[in-house]
């Protein structure tokens, strides 16, 4: 049975984020869960980002979003001002805000010092044209559905620092979205389903 969006609005509506305490050196960062109904099921937009040097997150499948600017009255005005930069898409135009999920930091076993929060949007429109800058190499939606039931469950091993290692992940479009965005669909998940497993 597809995902409905009657029940992801409750779900998200009633859901109360934690947000942890912060260092004064951590950077924050926002991103853009964009959602939109299909016939048999609910997608979730991806951006594919361009290789980069310097970028630790170079190549990965990621939401659209980026760091907050001094220029940004709120973390959510970020998200919105990020995936317009990024994709040319006008959240404020097209698509309902739902609502907050937790802040999750940054793998610590990065170098970086960040937490990023989500923001959860709905689209009411399809009449808009996606503009990807030169940090996006390709736009891809992902079935929401495939993902909270398994199917499309994956593995991938990335090499970090030398080193292979293993990660569950959710294969879109002949990609793997794995790591932080990964934990952010769980952290999505467990608020729509409290009892679901998580994969390990």
């Amino acid at each position: 049975m597809a995902l409905s969006f009657q029940q992801i609005r409750q779900s998200i509506q009633g859901h109360i984020p934690d947000r942890p305490e912060l260092g004064h050196r951590t950077r924050q960062a926002a991103v853009a869960t964009i959602l939109r109904s299909r016939p048999n099921h609910t997608e979730a937009l991806f951006i594919l980002r361009a290789v980069q040097e310097g970028d630790p997150w170079s190549g990965h499948m990621a939401f659209p979003g980026g760091h907050k600017d001094d220029v940004d009255a709120s973390l959510r005005r970020t998200a919105e001002r990020e995936t317009f930069e990024e994709i040319g898409l006008d959240l404020s135009q097209h698509a309902s805000f739902l609502g907050e999920l937790n802040t999750i930091r940054a793998n610590p076993r990065r170098t970086i010092d960040m937490a990023v929060t989500p923001y959860v949007y709905e689209l009411h429109s399809d009449e808009f044209t996606l503009d990807p800058n030169h940090e996006v190499a390709d736009v891809l939606w992902g079935s929401l559905d495939d993902m909270i039931s398994g199917l499309s469950l994956t593995r991938t091993a990335p090499e970090i620092r030398g080193r292979t290692e293993e990660f569950p992940g959710y294969g879109v479009g002949g990609q793997v979205v794995w790591g932080l965005t990964f934990r952010m669909l769980e952290q999505f998940f467990s608020v729509l389903d409290p009892h679901r497993d998580l994969p390990s």
